[in-house]
């Protein structure tokens, strides 16, 4: 078990250098089992048990607040049978990862795979720990180990009675080999997996001792505060070191990459007070008369082009529409958003000549020391980068780790002194890596009995893997872009039953970073065909549900969440006095959610969004409360773009630079979720993404039943809601 995935040190280069930007190196790491056992004996790979029976699981996937840190502590508790208050856990460093042909799988934390992609590998770990534990017992007793047994960490030998625990066989149990085969438990006899248990992490968030890469301190260690180029793909003409080097605790003025500069200062107030007052000249390059306008005009483009990539097609669509009893046309708009991290990017390095070492946050460990690699010019055998727990992901993180490669360039400069970078708030707005900007064209058949017999939905807008990872293009086609809307899968099908269909893309990519931001394209994908469903319910006279319930018929699972809301919530039934209902539906990244949301509008347009009911069913609950969480986290979210995000652009330049101009939702706008989870039990899907998918549409649906009209894009705060 110390070996269990088959990947190897090239495959790794490989998929790192994709998301880091390039690399290709051979290597070999001298780290051994022994060295990283440190004071508790290892077990294997994924399991370490002290003396005083604390049980350390180590996790390659990361903490950002979405719990898989204990959902997979829960996992491997279970298979191990050890006490589960006596669990803690521990992330190995990429470095360790390579050295030991990846033993912990993928380190990469995204697309709502921390528990599904590592469930089986980390329970067979526990599994396999658990044999080499009675084993040992069983050894020092002279018994067979089917003889023993074992409950909360102590071995009990049946026929006599006599006990020990893991923590007195543990130093045994390291030493013998692991076995071959190992039976996973029935998930319905789960005592720990499946249960509402308190998260690892809560005391520390309470008490203020959780660490997260910004609050890193280093022996010695100096701050650097940073500014590049305000219009993408511009560059650094000059600046005046000499107006910042004289300031209170200046150390010293850089070059940062061709498009930045830095100061390092004693505190990082000092650098950015420097910072501000250093004169500098940038080159803003041939983007510099950028503006939303102008790309909203290359969309609108893309909306009847003759070129497109089809991701889902059946039937023929053009005749479908051409003899339609009646045809239905909308339009929908989707703008870039930003992750607006509550802690912004940030990362520390130490390099010598010897060594290069980053602390950071980071949703992919080997993308980030791929991109330290690239930066220090030096081997890989003589970097690593240690992961601290992330105040906030949602896929910034996760692909585009543009801090550490700064951190370590501005670290080449001061050898042998820890710096630590800290970009500004506007910094980390005007630079991110944004949620892609979409349109989409809806037209759709009804025959005379109003049965949708057409649909042709054509997005127009930025491919994300375009930008971050060409590879990924299949003959120029993302398939990202569908998701939610395929044929067939196990990722993001789409529930209707549509005889004759065409979903198609042209693609229009503006020069702006694009990035996977939390719910990626399944976001406005949701948007852009729920709202259509409602649009073509109201068209052919039929209740909104009923119209979703023929057509979702042959997709029993999508079918059955829609249900549920519409149960709880009391579709059918009155609504209290001035309450409007919407509904929506949809598949991602493997589970089924829908939601029911309830609003009102007063007569001056004033939104409240009372209530809202989601339903999830991702197969296996690991952790319900953890889920519920999560699913009450996804609708601050995506109600948050909703009301009020979107990132514009004027003279090349992102116009938003704080939380006074990119607004998140308050408390008092949050309405209360009420969830359902209704795993069935025969697949892993995620928790962390796909309820944000129906927040937006299922508000909007309800807005035009309160007020007769059709939002189509967002903000809301660009909309007037008044009655029609």
């Amino acid at each position: 078990m110390t070996a269990a995935l088959d990947v190897s040190r090239r495959s790794f280069l490989v998929g790192s250098a994709a998301a880091a930007g390039g690399l290709a190196l051979g290597f070999n790491i001298p780290f051994t089992r022994e060295a990283l056992a440190q004071s508790a004996p290892e077990i294997n790979a994924w399991v370490m048990v002290r003396p005083d029976e604390t049980v350390v699981v180590r996790i390659g996937r990361v903490e950002m607040g979405q719990g898989t840190l204990t959902g997979l502590a829960q996992l491997v508790a279970e298979e191990l049978e050890c006490d589960w208050a006596k669990v803690t856990t521990e992330y190995p460093t990429p470095g360790q990862n390579v050295a030991r042909s990846r033993v912990w799988g993928n380190f990469q934390t995204a697309g709502s795979r921390g528990v599904r992609d590592s469930h089986d590998y980390m329970r067979k770990g526990g599994a396999a720990a658990r044999q080499m534990l009675i084993q040992a017992a069983a050894n020092e007793w002279g018994v067979p180990a089917g003889e023993c047994t074992v409950a909360k960490g102590v071995i009990t030998h049946s026929p006599s009675g006599r006990t020990t625990s893991y923590g007195k066989v543990a130093e045994a149990a390291s030493k013998l080999e692991a076995p071959k085969d190992v039976q996973l438990k029935d998930p319905k006899d789960w005592t720990i997996a499946g249960k509402p248990v308190k998260r690892l992490d809560t005391a520390e968030k309470l008490n203020g001792s959780q660490i997260y890469s910004i609050d890193v301190k280093r022996p010695g260690m100096l701050n650097a505060a940073i500014k590049a180029c305000p219009v993408f793909g511009g560059k650094l003409k000059s600046f005046d070191a000499a107006q910042a080097q004289g300031m209170p605790g200046v150390k010293k003025v850089v070059a940062v990459g061709d498009n930045a500069v830095a100061v390092v200062a004693d505190t990082w107030w000092r650098a950015k007070t420097a910072l501000d007052a250093l004169p500098i000249e940038w080159d803003e390059g041939p983007n510099a008369a950028l503006s939303s306008e102008g790309i909203d005009r290359m969309l609108k483009e893309g909306l009847t082009a003759e070129q497109a990539f089809v991701g889902n097609q059946a039937g023929d669509v053009k005749a479908a529409i051409a003899g339609a009893a009646k045809k239905v046309e909308a339009e929908y708009g989707f703008p870039y958003q930003h992750h607006a991290t509550m802690e912004p990017m940030n990362a520390t390095a130490l390099w010598t000549n010897e060594k290069c070492e980053v602390w950071t946050a980071t949703q992919n460990a080997e993308a980030a020391l791929a991109t330290a690699v690239a930066a220090s010019g030096l081997p890989i055998e003589k970097c690593d980068v240690y992961r601290q727990n992330l105040g906030g992901g949602f896929g910034r993180r996760a692909t585009s780790h543009d801090y550490v490669r700064q951190a370590v360039l501005i670290a080449k400069e001061m050898p042998g002194t820890p710096v630590k970078l800290i970009w500004s708030r506007e910094e980390d707005m005007l630079h991110g890596h944004y949620h892609p900007i979409t349109q989409a064209k809806m037209v759709g058949a009804l025959d005379a009995d109003g049965n949708l017999t057409g649909l042709h939905m054509r997005i127009s807008g930025q491919s994300i893997l375009a930008g971050v990872n060409p590879q990924g293009l299949q003959n120029g086609r993302d398939p990202a872009t569908f998701q939610g809307l395929n044929p067939s899968g196990t990722e993001g099908v789409l529930g209707y039953t549509i005889p004759n269909l065409l979903i198609d893309h042209a693609m229009r990519n503006p020069p702006i970073p694009p990035g996977f931001w939390r719910g990626v394209n399944n976001n406005q994908n949701a948007l852009y065909l729920e709202c259509f469903m409602d649009e073509l319910a109201q068209a052919a006279g039929k209740d909104p549900l009923e119209f979703r319930r023929k057509l979702l018929v042959n997709h029993p699972k999508h079918l059955a969440v829609l249900n549920a809301v519409a149960e709880k919530a009391g579709w059918g039934t009155p609504a209290p006095q001035g309450v409007y209902r919407g509904l929506a539906q949809h598949m991602g990244y493997g589970s089924y959610v829908a939601a029911c949301a309830e609003v009102s509008v007063g007569d001056n347009g004033v939104l409240k969004i009372h209530r809202i009911v989601a339903a999830t069913d991702c197969g296996h609950a690991v952790n319900p409360q953890q889920i519920a969480a999560q699913i009450e986290g996804s609708f601050a979210y995506g109600l948050t773009a909703l009301l009020y995000g979107e990132i514009t652009l004027k003279d090349g330049k992102v116009e938003q630079e704080n939380f006074d101009s990119y607004q998140m939702m308050r408390m008092d706008e949050m309405p209360a979720v009420e969830s359902i989870v209704m795993p069935s039990g025969d697949f892993w899907g995620g928790v962390g993404e796909p309820t944000i998918f129906v927040a937006a549409p299922a508000v909007l649906n309800a807005i035009f039943a309160a007020t007769g009209k059709r939002i189509r894009s967002g903000p809301l705060t660009k909309a007037d809601l008044r009655k029609a």
